[in-house]
């Protein structure tokens, strides 16, 4: 099955080459998961602040077991810290 995987941020980094706008389309196994994709790209979980699938967050707690389905978009960002205003 075929799906898209957004790395962005410094994730972005962790995409090949061929990867435009940070976004790659990929194939693969049904039972995939967000977990076992950012384990393809040798994404760090704890790198993974923030996960989305087509949209929707999905919790840590829910990433390896959360099943993909054909077409879906996984996006993830970096923590990000701001800075101090005061």
């Amino acid at each position: 099955m075929k799906i898209t995987v957004k790395l962005y941020a410094l994730l972005g980094s962790y995409l090949p080459p061929q990867a435009a706008d940070n976004q790659i389309d990929v194939e693969v196994d049904e039972g995939a998961t967000p977990a076992s994709i950012f384990a393809e790209f040798h994404v760090p979980p704890e790198n993974c602040h923030l996960v989305l699938v087509n949209g929707v967050f999905v919790a840590p707690g829910e990433r390896a077991s959360h099943l993909l389905k054909d077409n879906d978009a996984v996006a993830a960002w970096p923590p990000i810290a701001g800075g101090d205003r005061s």
